[in-house]
């Protein structure tokens, strides 16, 4: 059998995985990074709309399966990078609120185990890092910040400005949204409309393998093993447990992982999964699993895209995701938060083909021609029953139902309304359902009390005291904000603070 050996395994490569490993190797520590999927190729594809969404290119075969057994494709990507290969490259930090319990009409959601000034630090290191550009003093929900936003926020196109003038008479306050852009002198991005959604062929997105794994690679610390999906962690067994041996394959051949610290990094879904599969004498309910909760409390945030159109504004925008509306955030009006209104990149008609499947192909063009698209996000609670299993073949199983649903409803309600005062005549809408799985949380969650938490405050688990998870698997709470740079100021804070080997 193979054998490999480091002082720390980081299993995944996305967000959290490849931003551990940059400050791991910043502190000089010996970092294997092992990644199931291969480097996405730079090719002709890469921007086409065909390719990407209606023939699913670069998203795996794999089939997951929910409550009651259905099939269904799940929004992953196994890459050197991961998700954010294909991620829209929204940036935005959690609000200073969503650290703190918040009681809802329909429920609890839960405080974290540190607060945001703990985090702020390393939102600053992960804002440099992942090349954030941004403005402060538009948006009425931002948090305080101790350090200004790295580069400039993108500039509006025309019939941006425009929606955004229209929505400012309605007291409304747009905002710039928070991007990880390579945009500016010298930089690359030459603000396309294939980004969000899309990988980028000339690395201008600020993704995890080129701002965070690349760099890490550079300075002779950290390694790769692509095409290795690990299947399972061994431990020593005994009272005071540390796993041993992590076993992956690569093309069917075996592959021992021996390190002195391991780091479970492959998403919400994938990290509970593995450590579910890693069952042993001693772990008969999975890995570090004494209180029954990997896998539960699984969140996605409540998500429904809109496409606004007005008939007589030709959209003529090549970047479209510059703002975002957070009137509503920390409070909708009744006491209770509501959520964000943020525009997505240009969707293009063979994209909506995808979900409005019934249309022909020159009506939607048309439509799409003078349409602007927006995501409203809410907060999914954490509920005990939602949750991520495994069936006896190690395939993965999700329950799932919507949960503080009456908040996403009226958050809709508020937008489509705010969108009709700003021209826009006729509102389509795509609610996501359990297939478009976007920014999955909440399945290890991290707190102070082994029997209420998987994990410690630093992503260590509770039961396990040399195994990590590091990704939004963590997340007590979802926030209504794009979790990404929050996992990788997560990712920094770890790498910075623990004692590693």
């Amino acid at each position: 059998m193979q054998v490999e050996r480091a002082s720390v395994a980081v299993i995944g490569s996305g967000m959290g995985g490849s931003t551990l490993a940059w400050g791991l190797a910043q502190r000089g520590v010996d970092v294997l990074v092992l990644e199931r999927g291969g480097r996405l190729p730079r090719e002709e594809q890469n921007w086409s709309p065909e390719a990407v969404f209606a023939e699913r290119r670069y998203r795996p075969d794999e089939m997951w399966r929910d409550a009651d057994g259905r099939p269904f494709a799940p929004g992953v990507h196994y890459l050197v990078g991961g998700n954010t290969k294909v991620y829209g490259s929204s940036l935005p930090r959690l609000r200073e609120q969503d650290f703190a319990e918040t009681a809802y009409p329909s429920g609890i959601s839960p405080a974290w185990p540190f607060g945001y000034a703990d985090l702020e630090p390393y939102y600053c290191q992960a804002e440099a890092l992942y090349r954030v550009h941004g403005t402060t003093g538009e948006d009425p929900s931002e948090p305080w910040r101790s350090q200004p936003y790295p580069y400039p926020a993108m500039p509006h196109e025309p019939y941006v400005q425009q929606t955004i003038e229209r929505l400012r008479v309605q007291g409304l306050h747009p905002s710039s949204t928070a991007m990880g852009i390579d945009l500016g002198p010298g930089g690359a991005c030459i603000r396309c409309r294939t980004c969000d959604g899309f990988p980028c062929r000339i690395d201008a997105k600020s993704d995890a393998e080129v701002c965070a794994l690349e760099p890490a690679i550079a300075t002779g610390r950290v390694r790769t093993l692509t095409n290795a999906r690990v299947t399972n962690l061994i431990t020593a067994g005994g009272r005071d447990d540390r796993v041993t041996q992590a076993i992956a394959e690569i093309n069917g051949e075996p592959v021992r992982v021996e390190a002195a610290a391991y780091v479970v990094s492959a998403g919400a879904a994938n990290s509970a999964a593995l450590l579910l599969r890693s069952r042993s004498d001693r772990w008969p309910n999975g890995l570090g699993n004494g209180s029954d909760l990997i896998g539960r409390n699984y969140m996605v945030h409540n998500n429904t895209h809109i496409a606004a159109v007005d008939p007589r504004r030709a959209n003529d925008v090549t970047f479209a995701k510059t703002i975002a509306v957070n009137d509503r955030y920390l409070d909708f009006g009744d006491g209770y938060p509501g959520g964000t209104l943020q525009a997505i990149g240009k969707v293009q008609g063979v994209m909506m083909k995808t979900h409005a499947t019934r249309v022909p192909l020159p009506v939607l063009n048309r439509i799409a021609g003078r349409s602007s698209e927006w995501l409203v996000m809410s907060e999914d609670l954490p509920v005990a029953g939602n949750r991520v299993l495994v069936d006896d073949g190690g395939g993965i199983r999700v329950h799932w139902q919507r949960s503080n649903y009456d908040r996403h409803e009226l958050l809709l309600a508020w937008a489509k309304h705010s969108l009709r005062r700003a021209g826009y005549a006729a509102i389509f809408e795509q609610r996501f359902g359990i297939g478009l799985n976007s920014h999955m949380c909440g399945t290890a969650v991290a707190g102070t009390d082994p029997a209420r938490s998987v994990l410690d405050p630093w992503c260590r688990m509770h039961e396990v005291p040399n195994c990590f998870v590091v990704d939004s698997s963590f997340f007590p709470s979802s926030g209504a904000q794009n979790p990404a740079l929050t996992i990788a100021a997560q990712a920094l804070r770890v790498s910075a603070e623990v004692d590693w080997p």
